[in-house]
């Protein structure tokens, strides 16, 4: 008898190739793989939510994981967290319906993005997590520019070209975009059903160029209707980026005992 098991993870991407194994480089699928083989004595796939690229935090990834029916949820995050490095923790488990898979049944993802528009952003303390931005921003045109990104939209503009199958529609529902003000400066929160890659760091990079007058204050609804990714900004970089949270359906959780 096996149990099916969300794992609630927070890590630090600095010194992760991504999420997704790989045989040559640290990987936080590759972490938790061994440290799960070695409480379980057995390999046990861990399925994520998405795959966040390197350098990209998390404070809310999901990962789903099937084990022996003697691992509670409890038990399994006591042992996981004695064996992880210091880089990855397992906040929470939950222990879920055998139909649950953590990518496919994800009915929301929630990610967030630091700049700091201060002088101490360029501190050691800060730089690491949060996008040091010098150049003055029109607070207004950011904000005009999130709130175009709600609704169902397609979003080919803002993805790596070729990463989607080809028969892909690349449309995401929105359900929240905004900028936010934070103690020596600004964060963008944004939500959807899906996001394809690279694309909230695609959004931020362009919106960023709008707000400072490096483009033009309708380009990012124009990029929201165009063929391809042509015309995209760079993508801001990732060691601001932060996958906060992920969604599934209540019923999807079993009552703890």
């Amino acid at each position: 008898m096996s149990r099916t098991v969300q794992l609630v993870l927070h890590y630090d991407g600095a010194r992760f190739a991504g999420w997704q194994r790989q045989a040559d480089a640290r990987t936080v699928q590759g972490e938790l793989e061994a440290a799960l083989e070695r409480i379980c004595a057995t390999h046990v796939p861990v399925v994520g939510a998405g795959r966040t690229d390197a350098g990209v935090h998390a404070r809310g990834q999901a990962a789903g994981v099937r084990v022996a029916e003697r691992w509670t949820p409890a038990a399994l995050r006591r042992a996981m967290n004695a064996v992880l490095p210091a880089d990855v923790w397992v906040a929470d488990a939950h222990e879920m319906r055998p139909e649950f898979h953590a990518r496919f049944r994800a009915v929301a993802r929630r990610y967030s993005y630091v700049v700091g528009t201060d002088e101490e952003a360029m501190s050691p303390f800060r730089r690491g997590r949060e996008l040091a931005f010098r150049r003055p921003l029109a607070r207004e045109l950011l904000d005009a520019a999130a709130a175009a990104l709600v609704g169902d939209h397609c979003f080919r503009a803002f993805a790596v070209k070729g990463t989607a199958p080809a028969d892909d529609p690349h449309r995401c529902i929105v359900t929240e975009a905004s900028w936010r003000d934070r103690p020596g400066g600004l964060v963008f929160v944004v939500e959807a059903n899906r996001f394809l890659h690279h694309m909230v760091r695609f959004l931020v990079g362009t919106m960023l160029d709008v707000a400072s007058g490096r483009r033009d204050p309708g380009d990012v609804a124009r990029l929201l209707v165009a063929a391809d990714n042509s015309e995209v900004s760079a993508p801001a970089p990732p060691h601001a980026l932060f996958l906060d949270g992920v969604r599934y359906p209540a019923d999807l959780y079993l009552p703890t005992a």
